[in-house]
């Protein structure tokens, strides 16, 4: 019965995974037919020839390369605030004593269930009044604090002892050395997690930048892989190859990073879930 029960929970994750890959894979291979191929009644599972080509149409197409440097000025830009403000609201609702802090913890955990389709029209007024409409202020400052950040490093900080904080105010260091050289180095593999889902999002934004952004000098590669589809006298036409190649060279910071860093990853979200 125990092998039987190992042999079934083998073939059951063999199964998830590959449904789980399954559109990567898709992905992939469509980006390198050729648009003939597309068009057959049954659907290839492997090119028929492979057309390198494609990527090559997509970079001449759209300026994928502005389009990396303005979504990696954004995402950084991003990632830092977030991360410096997060810091600093979870050692204030972890180990913080004022009054109302659970009530504004709670506040900030509300924050969590409004998304951005819902406040997006004042921000973009205020964006607007402020003339940071296309610019790198314009596609940063709104997401300069995450309710998401603080709720995972609050977490983790809880679980640090209080006697390593005591243990330091006695050798007479601050909060900003306490949190910075004692919490932080702790609790880094959450910080790393929280920091990776941050560029994910960063990277992935399509929705706010698309709202801010008017000229092509400063959108973002999320728009760029829109933009790649084609249309002739209203038509549309059938260069899913291309699309495709375009979320492919979309994709590939993500992957990277996920693959180094995934042991972080999964360290992080378990310490927190834990708590």
């Amino acid at each position: 019965m125990k092998k039987a029960a190992v042999y079934l929970q083998t073939t059951l994750a063999i199964i998830v995974t590959l449904i789980t890959i399954f559109p990567i894979y898709w992905m992939i291979i469509t980006s390198l037919k050729s648009s003939e191929e597309l068009l057959l009644a049954v659907p290839t599972l492997w090119p028929e020839e492979f057309h390198w080509n494609n990527y090559i149409d997509v970079l001449k197409m759209v300026p994928f390369g502005r389009y990396i440097f303005n979504t990696l000025v954004m995402t950084l830009g991003r990632m830092f605030l977030q991360m410096t403000i997060g810091i600093f609201a979870a050692y204030s609702f972890a180990k913080g004593k004022f009054k109302g802090r659970d009530v504004l913890f709670l506040i900030v955990l509300g924050a969590l269930m409004i998304p951005i389709q819902v406040t997006f029209v004042p921000i973009y007024v205020m964006i607007s009044k402020l003339n940071w409409l296309n610019t790198f202020a314009g596609l940063i400052v709104p997401e300069a604090a995450s309710a998401y950040f603080i709720f995972m490093l609050r977490q983790t900080f809880m679980s640090v002892d209080e006697s390593y904080l005591e243990a330091a105010r006695v050798d007479g260091m601050g909060r900003i050395g306490i949190i910075f050289k004692i919490l932080v180095p702790m609790c880094k593999p959450t910080i790393i997690t929280v920091g990776i889902i941050t560029f994910i999002n960063g990277w992935n934004s399509y929705f706010w930048p698309k709202m801010v952004t008017t000229k092509q000098e400063m959108r973002t590669i999320a728009q760029g892989v829109y933009e790649l589809k084609r249309s002739y006298a209203g038509l549309e036409t059938m260069n899913y190859n291309q699309i495709m190649a375009g979320a492919v060279i979309a994709i590939i910071p993500i992957v990277v990073l996920f693959i180094v860093l995934q042991k972080y990853i999964l360290t992080g979200i378990s310490k927190a879930s834990m708590k």
